[in-house]
């Protein structure tokens, strides 16, 4: 029975491990083959062995390889941790051997691999998610608990569909009746007249929906002794039991586990807000951003140009905006539209499309023809790299708000100017003027609480699809 219960997680695609395997073995074998011939460096062909069975057998030894890995994410970070083994790996077969090939052109040689394997990460995780959007490759999971906080984790569940549970049924604990719409499978007393009646109860009704998984979102009258309880009749029965915690768009990185007395204990790490990281981050912005300027000039001006020749007035257009901590700054774009488009704003406060302190209209008549190709491309966005460059803004983070949107925000609101704003950011690749005010909030909450280096190397790899895609620009 346990194993027809997870017959679904295995529809992840056959391909996966085979192909990551070969990838891996091919992308760091052939690298070193061609440049230690090409360069004359000793043993090309023994060095491409080593380095075709070293990247995958590190991989390997990381777990990189198991179903319940493969296709879960695109994250660089686990990448680089296994190059930087890599290398080590090789140095220490390198001190062994006495073979000492250039370091940089050993270096040049096992670059190529953390990039392929990313790039087929990418891959998998792409077609993952087609899979879950279809119900595929999924997990058929229980949910146990009261009827108000197992409504929330069923909400909460049925609003993405990055993940692999997918909820059949619930099992409210009390008489307080679901909101959810999802099937009521059964029903646990207030208080179980024995102690085998929960765990009896539930192995019923996860046997007749044919529940891969038991989530148990413990309670007042759920806690303790009764959820050892129940614990041991899933775990007997040989049943998955995972316990939803409440935290919400908490990264995992930042969750530690931990024991006392008998407890087990969740550690939550606090964001990060300052320490290299960051200083890390403001010296590739500034970087960035100046590099930016200097290869960019020619186009900028050929920007200006055409948005000084499509309609009368300046070709640049500055605003106040709300940055890092509520300090306002001038924020700097290429004018797509009308030169008098804040006075007409008033007149068309009607014709909003958008709920809470966003104002957005799909086809803004206040929008110039070439302003319609500067927003469709985001080019109206490249003057802000002098926002950058200034300290003022990032190359990644939230939107930059305007005053009046700031004056409505509450509590939640008020946490994304705990970091910079971006000129791209999780609104920018999440769907950017399709996204509800709720949506937006949520995605820049989460990435002011979850920031980490390599969530912006993403962000940025990212944009450069959703500006080709131009899904919610206008």
């Amino acid at each position: 029975m346990p194993k027809a219960r997870q017959h679904r997680l295995r529809e992840k695609a056959r391909w996966y491990a085979p192909g990551a395997i070969a990838v891996d073995t091919l992308g760091s074998g052939l690298p070193v083959l061609l440049v230690f011939t090409t360069s004359g460096q000793p043993y090309p062909l023994p060095a491409a062995l080593v380095a075709a069975a070293a990247w995958p057998g590190v991989r390997a030894v990381h777990l990189r390889y198991t179903q319940r890995l493969l296709g879960e994410s695109r994250g660089m970070l686990s990448t680089l941790h296994d190059w930087l083994t890599l290398a080590g790996v090789l140095a220490v077969v390198q001190v062994v051997s006495g073979v000492s090939p250039e370091p940089a052109y050993a270096l040049a040689a096992i670059a190529s691999a953390p990039v392929l394997t990313a790039v087929y990460r990418a891959l998998m995780h792409r077609d993952l998610t087609a899979r879950r959007r279809a119900a595929q490759a999924v997990r058929r999971v229980l949910v146990i608990g009261e009827a108000a906080p197992a409504d929330q984790v069923v909400e909460q569940l049925a609003t993405r569909t990055d993940h692999a549970y997918v909820v059949i049924g619930a099992v409210p604990v009390g008489k307080s009746p679901l909101s959810s719409g999802i099937p009521e499978a059964g029903r646990l007393e207030e208080v179980p007249d024995k102690p085998g009646q929960d765990g009896a109860a539930v192995l019923d009704a996860a046997h007749r929906c044919r529940a891969d998984l038991v989530m148990v979102v413990p309670g007042a009258r759920l806690t303790g002794d009764r959820l050892r309880r129940l614990s041991w009749a899933a775990q007997d029965a040989e049943l998955p039991l995972v316990i939803a915690s409440g935290l919400t768009d908490v990264a995992v990185r930042r969750v530690r586990a931990a024991t006392a007395a008998g407890l087990n204990l969740l550690h939550i790490a606090a964001p990060v807000r300052r320490g290299p990281q960051q200083a890390m981050k403001t010296v590739l912005d500034r970087a960035g951003a100046a590099l930016g300027l200097v290869l960019l000039a020619p186009m900028l001006a050929l920007v200006a140009a055409a948005v000084r020749v499509d309609s009368a007035g300046p070709a640049l257009y500055r605003q106040t905006r709300i940055g890092l901590r509520g300090a306002p700054f001038t924020m700097w774009k290429f004018r797509s539209m009308v030169q008098e488009a804040d006075v007409l704003r008033a007149s068309l406060t009607s014709a909003n499309e958008q709920d809470g302190p966003l104002f957005k209209i799909r086809r803004d008549p206040r929008v110039t023809r070439v302003g319609r190709l500067l927003r469709r491309t985001s080019l109206d966005e490249l003057p802000q790299l002098l926002n950058v460059l200034l300290g003022e803004m990032s190359l990644v983070g939230p939107r930059p708000p305007l005053p009046d949107e700031v004056a409505g925000y509450d509590a939640a609101g008020l946490r994304r100017l705990c970091v910079k704003p971006g000129i791209t950011g999780p609104w920018q690749v999440g769907g950017r003027s399709e996204l509800s005010w709720d949506e937006s909030l949520a995605l820049d909450l989460q990435y002011a609480d979850n920031w980490s280096l390599t969530t912006d190397l993403d962000l940025l790899a990212r944009t450069v699809r959703a500006v080709v895609d131009g899904r919610g620009a206008y």
